[in-house]
This record gives C-alpha cells, structure tokens and sequence, in this order.
C-alpha cells in the first residue's frame, strides 16, 4: 500500500485513515482501518487518481470548503486535516445542510455554516482568520468570481482548488475555451500551478490548483 500524500493510500482504489469510524456514505473500511474513497464522488479524489501533484490539504491545515453539499468530499478532507485542522463547510441548500449537520455532530474539525458562498462577509467571523486553502465545488455559472471574492481569507501563497465545471458556465461553449476565461480571471491575483482534466471521472470537468499571490 502506497501513501501518495499524507494521509491519502493507494492500494487498487484510494483512501485515508478516519477520523471516526461512523458512515454516512456507505462507504466500506477497509482492514479495519481505512476509508474507502471514491473517485466518481469526489472531485478532490477524482484529481488524486488523475495525478495531482500538489496537496496541500494536510494535518492541521485550515480549510474553507465551498460547496459542501452533503459533506461527501468535506468528510475526508476532515480525515486529511486530521482533530488540529478545520473544514468551515458553507453550503446554500437547506436540504443538502441536514446531511452535513449530521456529518459535522460527529466530527468536531467540521462546522457547518449555511450561507451564500457569493457573501463571504456574511460567514467570516465563523472562520475567525485566514485559511491556509479553499476549496471550490460550486455549480454556478460565476465559480471564478466566488473564488476571488473568498481570497481575501485565503493566507498570502495559501492554495486555492476548483473543480471547473465547463457546462454550468456555459453549456454551448467548447470546455477548453471555458477554462481559459475562468484562467484569465484567475491570474489578478492567482498563480496557477496545476490543471488537471477529471476525465473519466467528472465530464467537462477542470480541477486546478492556485496560489495566492
């Protein structure tokens, strides 16, 4: 069994060692000691299996997760950053916000805050800080935008992660010349250090890495 970052193994399929042991995915463990994580689930897992190079989700890292849905990913990002880290999980759908609260009861690194990713003035004395990374899933048509009005709680050279999705932005538009607008707005205040295509995993889909200038 191979460790490809801290925290995350490769034997077959990918997992990580759990905070808990309670599921709420279905998920399998395995030897009695690992996650079982999914890439078709898991747009952070889809970039681990497609040869992401830079992690920087680690032990005791502070964590801003957009888009949180029903805590799925936020789940093991919570395993990554490990009881001295933080996942602040904001999620606008009340009904996606009852599966994350019951996640979050049982893992303490977690807070869930229900509110619009769009004001993050609304939610940043939840946060009470600079995080060292954000991390983007959100289905809407402005995800650049949301990840730049969130920087300003991102730490100087703290990493950015988003997983672009072509069609919700515009769904008539070649994926390649969508991505290349979202990258233009990026680079005000972004270095980007990795693109990477989720293929087969998510269709249409970019994942790519940030630094914050």
């Amino acid at each position: 069994m191979k460790e490809v970052f801290k925290g995350v193994f490769r034997n077959g399929g990918f997992a990580t060692i759990p905070l808990t042991m309670d599921s709420f995915f279905g998920e399998k463990i395995r030897d009695g000691k690992l996650r079982v994580w999914e890439p078709y689930r898991s747009k952070l897992c889809a970039a681990i299996a497609r040869g992401l190079k830079t992690m920087p989700i680690k032990p005791g890292s502070s964590v801003l997760y957009l888009g949180a849905a029903n805590g799925y990913t936020a789940s093991f990002v919570s395993d990554l950053v490990g009881s001295k880290g933080g996942v602040y999980c904001v999620e606008i759908s009340p009904i996606a916000m009852k599966d994350l609260l019951r996640v979050c009861e049982k893992r303490e690194n977690m807070i869930p805050i229900l509110a619009d990713a769009r004001k993050p003035e609304s939610y940043e004395r939840y946060v009470g800080g600079k995080v060292d990374v954000i991390f983007e899933d959100v289905a809407d048509p402005d995800q650049a935008e949301i990840m730049l009005c969130n920087a300003k709680l991102l730490k100087k050279c703290g990493k950015g992660l988003i997983a672009v999705k072509a069609r919700c932005i515009d769904s008539v538009e070649e994926p390649t010349k969508v991505y290349k607008e979202v990258e233009r707005k990026f680079q005000t205040i972004f270095k980007i250090l990795e693109r990477i295509d989720l293929a087969p995993f998510e269709k249409d889909h970019l994942f790519i890495v940030l630094e914050r200038k």
